[in-house]
């Protein structure tokens, strides 16, 4: 096989892409261009900030298109003259099928849950949040309806008792990379099989995350609290009132135990340590930001600070 010889149209906007689309590159595939989202402002100057796939494609010479409608005409001609093979897709918006079903060799996505579970826009925060104790990735072909195509390859990967979404996030981005050149190698090879998904049971799903989902609910149990804070850390973050102002909980650790204190309310010695109540025992929090403060420990934080 001949990898110089397979055009490809890389689709991606964020840093969870960018180490796919540098094995690509690396391992000698004639990447043709790149689809990202344009530039947006951001940060105190509002200064025009490129995408983190579009930094990398400008480093290598690789041709970008930033369109703002998929379905332009103009757009459309440009993505046909390149005259792609195949196109990889990760972490880019939902795609007309004009896009999506004009290589020959179609498009494929990288998704980071074992479908058919946890389709949808946040699979590694959700897949944390339900406590499970395994999750993986997929490659798969785009079809109509979103994260339904047919599963080209599989990777399984644990979740640690302590891990985030941040830190979770990072290990399947290297590993990601890793499964998407494998799968690019086997469709030009010819090697790979489409395995269609069948959903035997109610599948679990992965739906944008809503400031409501961020918020601690401190009747639930002890576990199901922390599971929440570890699946939406460092972002968008689980959050409670504290102090008659939002607080956001980055890390925190449960301890079982009996109480008689009503769920939500604290305990604190004011220099070292605030501990929430949840239904079934303590919650010890340990990484915090307070409305109109930075991201500190708890102790940094309660030094700071008067508590009423």
């Amino acid at each position: 096989m001949n990898r110089s010889n397979l055009r490809v149209v890389f689709i991606g906007t964020p840093e969870f892409s960018v180490p796919s689309l540098a094995k690509l590159v690396d391992a000698g595939y004639n990447v043709v261009g790149v689809i990202t989202a344009p530039d947006r402002k951001s940060g105190r100057g509002m200064k025009l900030q490129q995408s983190a796939v579009k930094q990398f494609a400008v480093s290598k010479d690789i041709p970008v298109l930033q369109p703002t409608n998929l379905k332009n005409e103009l757009f459309l001609e440009e993505l046909s003259a390149l005259n792609a093979d195949i196109q990889v897709v990760i972490a880019f918006r939902m795609m007309p099928v004009a896009v999506w079903n004009m290589p020959r060799l179609g498009t494929i996505n990288l998704h980071a849950s074992l479908l058919p579970n946890y389709r949808g826009a946040a699979p590694i925060n959700w897949a944390i949040i339900n406590g499970e104790t395994e999750t993986g990735l997929t490659t798969f072909k785009l079809k109509h309806e979103i994260d339904t195509g047919d599963i080209l390859l599989q990777h399984k990967m644990p979740i640690e008792p302590t891990e985030n979404a941040g830190s979770l996030h990072d290990r399947m981005m290297i590993k990601g990379a890793e499964l998407v050149l494998k799968t690019i190698d086997g469709i030009a090879e010819g090697t790979l099989k489409e395995l269609p998904q069948h959903i035997k049971d109610e599948h679990k799903k992965a739906p944008k995350i809503f400031k409501e989902t961020c918020e601690i609910d401190w009747t639930s149990s002890g576990l199901s609290i922390i599971n929440l804070i570890r699946g939406l850390s460092p972002y968008p973050t689980a959050r409670t009132q504290f102090q008659d102002k939002l607080l956001k909980i980055y890390d925190a650790v449960f301890i079982p135990e009996n109480h008689e204190r009503y769920p939500g309310t604290f305990d604190t010695d004011k220099k070292t340590y605030l501990n929430f109540y949840s239904n079934d025992g303590t919650i010890e929090v340990k990484d915090v930001q307070l409305e109109g403060r930075r991201r500190m420990p708890i102790d940094a934080l309660l030094r700071g600070i008067t508590i009423d």
